[in-house]
């Protein structure tokens, strides 16, 4: 019987007869199979986020995310700030537009290691439910897909495991290792001192193109690069002319190109204002066509949902939702159906909370007990002898 070495390529015909030797590929920090098929996945500094993208486990290399937010709030801005934090300690490189060095230097600080434990124990103590023994995992989001779509951590060459997913606390404040890790790339219409017409035919959008089409055009670079485009076509940033169907989704096309010819390298995230540009009109539409993945967030008003416990009763209080959250695509299904649905453990009603130690957590969404209801809060559970009380209902 014959026998053949391991990573030994086959010759094909034609080929030297000598054997061709195949070389294992160094894993990169922040990068791990995709759970599903083996995509290069890397993460958005926000678990939650992770375990809702198909399935995947993270975000796919080559695909971009479109975060449409409703409203004068800028939840969309935190998740790019952790997306930015997230891609600094794994060593990518950073490229933001229309944005100075004042946005970097607001990202949030590496969380500590107790703070971690303890807000895991409050995590664990905030979703078991105190209803019945049968409900305790009911509160978990995403139970069944995350024990299925959980990915080893890649690891290093000395053999410890690196982080995929950091956490991060928003009163500290992520110092920045290097200033060229980090790029900032203005909006730049016309040159400096120069008061003539504002030319409308010019784009604000190829100096950045041609800025990432530099920095991926390196063969021999493996680096990482995360794209970020916070509060697209905000008359804040851009020019009148920029919302231009012409020049915007000229724009979304270059980025999709550049997707789809690096797709080891790049991942974009862009942030937009559906009051400005609601999801009726056809150029949003186009845009979120042009993207892989679309995110609608939609926040509650400040004292539309509180959560207010009845006298004599003593619960676990939960932070309150503070807004919900529309899938309206997925980036990369895999042929076996992707992640969506309630086959991940999942519907259609997320809502989202971001506080200062447990950032942005994604779960789904229930009403309150109605006010008033003291009996419905307590179980109503009645027995032959009278109230239940714990020892009839434990089993």
């Amino acid at each position: 019987m014959a026998f053949r070495k391991r990573n030994v390529g086959i010759a094909q015909p034609g080929s030297p007869a000598s054997s061709i030797e195949i070389t294992e590929k160094k894993s990169i920090p922040g990068i791990r199979p995709s759970p599903l098929d083996g995509r290069p996945t890397t993460s958005t500094g926000t678990h939650s986020l992770d375990n809702l993208l198909a399935g995947h486990a993270g975000l796919v290399l080559g695909t971009s995310l479109l975060i449409e937010e409703s409203g004068t709030t800028d939840f969309g801005g935190a998740l790019l700030r952790y997306y930015a934090a997230e891609g600094i300690l794994q060593g990518h490189q950073i490229h933001v537009f229309g944005m100075n060095e004042a946005w970097g230097r607001e990202l949030p600080g590496l969380g500590s290691a107790e703070s971690s434990r303890s807000a895991k124990k409050e995590t664990a103590a905030d979703d078991k439910m105190k209803i019945a023994w049968r409900y305790e995992r009911l509160g978990e989001f995403g139970v069944g897909a995350r024990d299925r779509n959980v990915a080893p951590s890649s690891a290093t060459s000395s053999g410890s495991a690196s982080t995929f997913c950091h956490d991060f606390d928003l009163s500290k404040r992520l110092t920045l290792p290097s200033t060229t890790q980090m790029q900032f790339v203005p909006i730049i219409t016309r040159p400096n001192l120069e008061f003539a017409t504002l030319d409308s035919n010019k784009s604000p959008f190829n100096t950045f193109i041609n800025h990432i089409a530099n920095y991926l055009s390196n063969p021999s670079s493996n680096t990482i690069h995360r794209v970020i485009i916070p509060t697209i076509l905000s008359p804040a940033l851009y020019p009148p002319h920029a919302s231009r169907p012409e020049i915007v989704l000229q724009f979304f096309h270059a980025l999709r190109g550049l997707l789809r010819k690096y797709p080891t390298q790049l991942t974009v995230i862009t942030t937009l204002p559906l009051t400005l540009y609601p999801r009726s009109s056809g150029l949003t539409r186009w845009m979120e066509l042009l993207s892989d993945g679309v995110l609608e967030l939609s926040p509650f008003p400040s004292t539309s949902v509180a959560t207010k416990s009845a006298p004599g009763v003593t619960t676990v209080q939960e932070e309150p939702p503070q807004g919900m959250l529309n899938v309206h695509r997925l980036p990369i299904f895999h042929e076996r159906g992707g992640g969506g649905g309630e086959a991940s453990g999942f519907g259609n009603d997320l809502a989202f909370t971001l506080s200062r130690r447990k950032g942005l957590v994604i779960k789904p969404f229930s009403l309150p007990p109605v006010e008033g209801d003291s009996e419905a809060q307590q179980g109503g559970l009645e027995t032959d002898h009278g109230k239940a009380t714990k020892v009839d209902i434990e089993f």
